[in-house]
């Protein structure tokens, strides 16, 4: 197979055969002004002949690239086209008298030049194409000078010396241009390397973040779920108490997990806007009602404050909203050890009058140094390390916040004083929130429920290989009066579904023999009393690639572990259906 190399001076000497031949033309009709006659007629059409041999040569190689030809042959083809060439320049030379000699020395060196940039790669080429050229430059001023002694004999040595120099500043040339492609070649492989090493880093660290989120989750999900099911027990004070300690330090742990979550697919530039019409002040009371029983238990006042001229409902990433307002909440609760946090939302008009919708958080906390202002917008920074140390976190609550602003199109600013308190103010583009036509659904109505609860009890299909998790789900749903069958793995949930009907399947994702996302393809491809059945997920495994997975396997719905025990109550009432075959039977 021929390298690149020869195939880029094949490419290019097919590519110059104009440009050969229209030079050739010039230099025969500029020897025909110095010295009329029929011989730079002849030498043109023996020049032409020439370029069509070595055109053809050239370009049958490209047309058969994985032949082994024979170097020979393309040597002397471009030997013999410069020893044509440079023919001109003797005849100019010899009968075109001062100025032709002149011409002679221009034109060979400009042919030296081009050989040169076109061969320069190619050592045995670059010989065949600089070798004849040289020859010429060299033995016409050498042999006029033995046939015409005389007082011209001093300037032909002159040519000759200058000639020396040319053609030695032309090797540096060719020298230096071969070493700068070699350190291009080895900076590209060099780069290549690095990009490489990077992108399997890249996907080391994905590769990282899926399994540790999956093995912290499932324990996670024991622990969280207890905690809730103990809730609901009864318990005496000291009992209560223990079980909050329990609740609080599990959220803090979650809240910790997905922070590095979200900080690496917005890094990775994964992460994804949706947009749905919401409620907005039932999203700001939403919020504030989180935070309110932390507030109060600071004896700080939470205070909402709604503009009254807002529309009621604005389109937007629910999800990402809230966890921006949810962030700068936090914030403001942990810092402020009394007094007032309010929260704002309203309408106003940037300095280019654009309008926009605001959302501030103000607080009477402890306030942040002027020089700290941009440090806390920072990956895993805070405004000093005694905050770290004295009311906790990561430092990425802030800067996730942020980047999810700019990502729907908005900012996030800041206005404090250090001992004073501090004012977060989100900032989103107004007319991009603002409901049309075609957002609105047909028949919609924010008053209303999308889904009645489900009445009547179920048959749920639980697919865990975790006792631990399978028990669980069993003691939330019991108090729906729900029956339960469970599976330890996809084979096995496979197989249940071939003969028993369920109103609905929750699937987990890694679990032996055969995982989740395969067991539910099976299920909805295969001719059983379950095709149709509506399938949950409910894995640890929550990154966006794995929830895209789920849906193309055909999921109804995606809950991730730890279990909210109120969110699957409600997936299971609003997605479960009475399954016409169980219930025939």
């Amino acid at each position: 197979m021929r390298d690149a190399i020869f195939i880029g001076i094949a490419q290019s000497r097919v590519k110059g055969l104009k440009t050969r031949l229209g030079l050739a033309a010039f230099l025969g009709g500029t020897a025909m002004l110095l010295e009329p006659s029929i011989w730079p007629v002849v030498w043109f059409l023996v020049y032409f002949a020439s370029q069509i041999i070595d055109n053809n040569l050239f370009k049958a190689a490209l047309k058969n690239p994985k032949k082994q030809g024979d170097e020979a042959k393309f040597i002397i083809a471009i030997a013999l086209s410069t020893l044509i060439f440079s023919a001109m320049a003797a005849y100019t030379w010899i009968f075109g008298g001062e100025e032709g000699r002149i011409f002679a020395v221009i034109s060979i060196c400009g042919a030296l030049l081009h050989v040169t940039l076109q061969l320069y790669n190619r050592r045995s080429y670059l010989f065949a194409g600089l070798l004849p050229h040289a020859l010429y430059l060299l033995f016409l001023p050498s042999v006029t000078a033995v046939i015409e002694p005389g007082h011209n004999s001093f300037t032909l040595f002159i040519v000759n010396v200058g000639t020396f120099v040319f053609l030695g500043n032309l090797a540096w040339a060719v020298r230096q241009n071969n070493q700068s492609l070699l350190d291009l070649k080895v900076a590209k492989d060099e780069a290549q390397e690095a990009r490489k090493l990077a992108e399997n880093e890249s996907a080391a660290k994905t590769n990282f973040l899926a399994v540790i989120t999956h093995e912290i989750r499932t324990p996670m999900n024991a622990v969280l779920s207890a905690a809730n099911l103990l809730k609901r027990t009864p318990l005496n004070e000291e009992q209560s108490d223990h079980v909050k300690m329990l609740s609080n330090a599990s959220e803090v742990l979650m809240g910790l997990l997905n922070d590095v979550l979200d900080i690496s697919k917005i890094e990775a530039g994964k992460m994804s806007i949706e947009r749905a019409a919401i409620d907005l002040k039932d999203l700001v009371a939403g919020v504030g009602q989180l935070w309110s029983p932390q507030a109060q238990a600071k004896n700080v006042r939470l205070v909402l404050e709604i503009e009254d001229d807002l529309p009621s409902q604005i389109m937007i990433d629910p999800l990402r909203l809230r966890q921006i307002l949810f962030n700068l909440l936090s914030n403001a609760v942990k810092f402020t050890a009394k007094g007032l946090i309010i929260v704002r939302v309203y309408r106003m008009s940037d300095a280019q009058g654009h309008n926009e919708l605001r959302f501030d958080v103000e607080d009477q906390g402890i306030g942040i140094a002027g020089d700290q202002l941009e440090r806390i917008f920072s990956s895993f920074e805070q405004a000093d390390a005694g905050t770290t140390r004295r009311y906790g976190g990561t430092g990425l609550g802030l800067a996730i916040s942020r980047k999810l602003a700019q990502l729907m199109g908005g900012d996030i600013s800041v206005r404090s004083s250090l001992g004073h308190g501090s004012c977060f103010s989100l900032s989103l583009p107004y007319d991009s929130l603002l409901l049309t036509a075609i957002d609105m659904p047909e028949g919609f109505d924010a008053d209303e429920v999308d889904e009645a609860p489900a009445e009547g009890p179920r048959t749920i299909l639980i697919v865990d290989d975790h006792e631990v998790n399978r028990r669980i789900v069993s003691l939330f749903v019991q108090p729906l009066g729900w029956r339960w069958v469970m599976a330890e793995n996809g084979q096995q949930a496979v197989d249940l579904c071939r003969s028993e009907a369920f109103d609905i399947i929750l699937m987990d994702m890694q679990m032996p023999v055969m995982g989740g996302i395969e067991a539910t393809k099976l299920i909805r491809n295969q001719d059983g009393p379950n095709q149709d059945t509506p399938i949950v997920a409910l894995t640890a495994n929550a990154m966006e690639h794995h929830q895209k997975a789920w849906a193309e396997a055909g999921v109804e719905d995606f809950l991730a572990k730890p279990i909210d025990p109120d969110l699957l109550i409600n997936t299971l009432i609003a997605k479960s259906r009475i399954n016409p075959l169980r219930a025939a039977a």
